[in-house]
């Protein structure tokens, strides 16, 4: 279990400490997909990448067996286009040592890991990583499970390992921490504006009352 602290403002997530990893966000295990609504885990896994990016966050991007299971998503690949998906046969992401050594390369601790299945996919690597020092994060509603109970399972198991669930804006807010931080700003409205749902929906009327001069006056 990682020893990290898992309390006070140290506990929280900064993008200088942190590195992504996604997991086999592909046709295969989207298939068999069953805790969540499959285009809510398309959208919140997109968010988090786009999110990532803004950040300069290093993401690692992998598959299983990539000629059965399928290429990983377009839509988190148009992310990173530049990027070719570690793929791998080991189905714990943490036995497969061009994946860990990606992570290792990065030399931060806090690993903030979503992928398809929770129960598997997603729990074996957390579990380990979580063992060998490192402050673990799992998204839980940029992952899925095949069932609601294997997904809520797999989250309690994990908690149990001392990894911490969290959600995909949880994990941007506390990247952006302050609204005064200018450079960063505009790529996280973008972001929530195309992936926050009604946060996004909202933030896009608040603009549109503030550019006609009505902020304030919805008489």
């Amino acid at each position: 279990m990682s020893k990290e602290t898992k309390s006070g403002l140290q506990a929280l997530l900064t993008p200088e400490e942190s590195v992504l990893v996604l997991i086999d966000h592909q046709p295969f295990q989207f298939a068999n997909l069953n805790s969540h609504e499959p285009t809510m885990v398309v959208n919140n896994v997109v968010g988090l990448a786009r999110a990532a990016k803004v950040f300069d966050v290093p993401t690692i991007l992998t598959t299983v067996l990539e000629e059965r299971g399928g290429y990983i998503i377009k839509g988190l690949q148009d992310v990173f286009p530049e990027q070719k998906p570690i793929d791998r046969t080991f189905i714990n992401t943490w036995e497969g040592e061009r994946v860990v050594d990606a992570v290792k390369a990065t030399g931060r601790k806090k690993l903030i890991i979503a992928g398809l299945w929770t129960e598997i996919c997603v729990a074996m690597p957390a579990i380990q990583a979580a063992g060998e020092g490192f402050e673990v994060f799992v998204v839980t509603d940029a992952s899925g499970g095949a069932s609601k109970e294997a997904h809520k399972m797999a989250v309690q198991r994990m908690v149990q390992a001392g990894v911490v669930p969290i959600t995909w804006q949880a994990v941007a807010g506390e990247w952006q921490r302050d609204w005064a931080r200018e450079k960063t700003y505009p790529g996280m409205t973008e972001v929530l504006l195309q992936h926050g749902g009604a946060t996004g929906v909202a933030f896009s009327w608040e603009t549109q009352l503030l550019a006609s001069g009505r902020a304030g006056n919805t008489a």
